[in-house]
């Protein structure tokens, strides 16, 4: 069963992973590509996220494109006006799934030779972390490598983000890959999938929430306050089965005032969870690298290599 920590994967289980693997892979190399400075961000997102249908997925969650000292879940609302600056440091985090099975994989690209030295922290901590990625092993070994991987280079870990278990139609399955040491005492198991992520920053080594939200997903079923809100509240059940969504996506349901006013109160009721966009708490440049990993009993497979 999927993320659950058995002995064994089922192969078509297996198979989806794979394929949700390939079609990342494949996004990732196309951002590659197209993301460059003075590039909409909107129109990156959208052409990854269409990419992915494309290939014979759907996305696991709106397109993350964050810059610089913004760590995380940035991604484009509808009106969205944001280029790419010259000389910037572009996070392109992108989740697919094929039946539920997700692949979530994320690089960062480097328009300023300066910062090189702060990417190949984030991808040698990320090496290090999957090396361990085995049955048994303890998840604070794991998120040791990632600290001293990171310090090693001169950077600091970001604390307070973290890599995680994946289920099947779930992102967070319940149990973090810290990208510092802590007392954590949970290990890997044979059968589990885990997004391993480390981040790493010029700054002070955390982020903090901003006032801006572009991801949202579905909880439950309360606090609608008119027919519209009901009518979008069961699309949104109905369609994403609870990962995470963008408002960009459910621009055929009303104008964008109705959908963004709606799902700031639906979320203000406890029926969506709210994503804030993330930065870097001293304003230092922050750096990811990513890659699903299944655990089998013979070390980890990486689905989005």
């Amino acid at each position: 069963m999927f993320g659950g920590g058995l002995m064994e994967l089922s192969s078509e289980e297996v198979e989806k992973l794979l394929r949700a693997g390939r079609v990342v892979k494949q996004v990732l190399k196309r951002a590659a590509e197209i993301v460059k400075p003075g590039a909409r961000v909107v129109d990156i997102c959208e052409s990854l996220e269409n990419l992915i249908y494309e290939l014979g997925a759907s996305p696991a969650f709106p397109c993350n494109v964050s810059i610089n000292e913004v760590a995380a879940h940035y991604s484009s609302p509808a009106d969205d006006q944001l280029e790419v600056p010259d000389g910037s440091l572009v996070k392109v985090d992108v989740g697919a799934h094929v039946d539920g099975y997700i692949a979530d994989a994320a690089i960062t690209l480097c328009f300023n030779p300066d910062f090189m030295e702060l990417v190949e922290a984030a991808e040698k901590a990320l090496e290090a972390a999957i090396q361990l990625m085995k049955p048994g092993v303890s998840i604070r070994r794991i998120s040791s490598a990632i600290e001293g991987e990171i310090k090693r280079l001169g950077f600091k870990p970001i604390s307070n983000l973290s890599g995680h278990l994946m289920r099947r139609y779930l992102l967070h399955g319940g149990k973090s890959i810290p990208n510092v040491a802590t007392s954590y005492d949970a290990v890997v198991l044979e059968g589990e999938v885990y997004a391993v992520e480390p981040f790493a920053t010029t700054g002070i080594g955390s982020v903090v929430d901003t006032d801006q939200v572009c991801i949202y997903s579905f909880i439950k079923v309360k606090g609608a306050k008119n027919r519209f809100e009901k009518k979008l509240l069961k699309k949104i059940k109905s369609k994403f089965r609870g990962l995470p969504f963008s408002e960009r996506w459910l621009l055929d349901c009303g104008s964008l005032t109705q959908i963004r006013a709606a799902l700031q109160n639906l979320a203000s009721k406890g029926a969506l969870h709210s994503y804030p966009v993330l930065k870097e708490a001293g304003g230092g440049l922050v750096a990811q690298a990513e890659h699903t990993v299944i655990v089998l009993r013979d070390g980890p497979l990486i689905t989005t290599a």
